[in-house]
């Protein structure tokens, strides 16, 4: 059974043929794959999708993976593999101390890369969950749905965007924030910043739209349930990505 909230993995490769490969491999094994050929495409899928790890090439055109790498982890913890046709122990030595949490050489196996993309998902996973913080977080994934903190983007399990208001945004981020927990309509009020609003009702008009947008019988809803006299809770399981950064505009997506 597939994976309703896969990982997404970025790999940025200039060599098409090594695109496809990891890309279909990946895809055929519940993972969600975007591909960059250059350093300005992986700024631009960063800023678009909530990434999850990098598989990283050393030969680029123009800004090569050494400097690619050193940007990375400049502005943020993702983990990142990087593969390469180079030998040398000295380019290998560099890449881990420039902050690469791994290291193939090409030609290498596929089964051998998903299972190093799998451990290194698990141990960031787990550097999330021990620090627990909020404040970090760059995105979250629900029911097969996503919030992207740093575009502001809500995006649906069939990959479409789904417009919100800022009032509807603010909301949902707190719900995401907090699932499984009663919010009241004054803690929802401060939270969407609606202070024009003399009247806690107005909650309730914007959670009945936020419900329209992300529920499929909004009348019956399965995310975000009334528990009367007390407030609003969000009932699924939420995972939260960590490691807020800020990047650039625009992407392709593959897989």
């Amino acid at each position: 059974m597939s994976d309703v909230n896969p990982p997404h993995v970025l790999v940025v490769d200039d060599d098409p043929a090594i695109c496809e490969l990891i890309s279909g491999y990946m895809s055929d094994n519940d993972l969600r794959v975007t591909v960059a050929g250059n350093g300005t495409e992986m700024t631009a899928a960063l800023s678009e999708f909530a990434i999850d790890l990098i598989i990283l090439d050393l030969r680029m055109p123009g800004e090569d993976g050494m400097q690619i790498a050193r940007r990375i982890r400049e502005q943020s913890s993702l983990p990142i593999i990087v593969v390469s046709g180079r030998l040398d122990e000295a380019d290998r030595v560099m890449a881990l101390e420039l902050g690469a949490d791994d290291y193939m050489t090409k030609p290498f196996s596929s089964r051998e890369l998903l299972a190093r993309i799998r451990a290194l998902l698990r141990r960031s996973a787990a550097v999330i969950v021990a620090t627990g913080r909020q404040s970090d977080a760059r995105a979250y994934r629900f029911d097969g749905w996503e919030l992207n903190l740093g575009s502001r983007r809500l995006t649906s399990p069939a990959g479409e965007r789904v417009s919100l208001t800022n009032g509807e945004f603010s909301l949902l981020n707190s719900f995401l924030a907090s699932p499984g927990r009663i919010l009241t309509r004054e803690q929802l009020l401060e939270s969407s910043r609606l202070y024009d609003d003399v009247y806690d009702r107005s909650i309730d008009v914007q959670i009945l739209r936020l419900r329209r947008k992300i529920e499929a019988d909004p009348s019956n809803p399965r995310y975000i349930k009334t528990e009367r006299g007390a407030g609003y809770v969000f009932s699924v399981s939420v995972e939260k990505l960590g490691t807020a950064a800020t990047w650039g505009d625009d992407a392709k997506q593959t897989g």
